[in-house]
């Protein structure tokens, strides 16, 4: 049984109008071997579970081809 390591990535995502916007990046994004994604519109954020071998860049260049914007997003400092 073949075991692949994954990670998850955080998305900022812009560009999106409409919940119809978040639907189709995940729909690209899900088309990549291995990636599994939910877009939430409201927050502007993507969560990505991919191969740990996959490079974020291919999953913002992905976003990107869809026309909207997209880059990792930065980690937030706990509240404590």
């Amino acid at each position: 049984m073949n075991v692949v390591e994954t990670t998850v990535t955080e998305l900022s995502i812009g560009g999106m109008t409409c919940a119809s916007c978040a639907a189709r990046i995940e729909r690209k994004l899900r088309k990549i071997e291995g990636v599994y994604a939910v877009v939430n519109y409201a927050t502007e954020k993507a969560g990505v579970t991919h191969p740990a071998g996959l490079e974020p860049a291919a999953l913002v260049a992905e976003v990107e081809k869809a026309g909207y914007t997209a880059q990792v997003a930065q980690a937030s400092a706990p509240p404590w």
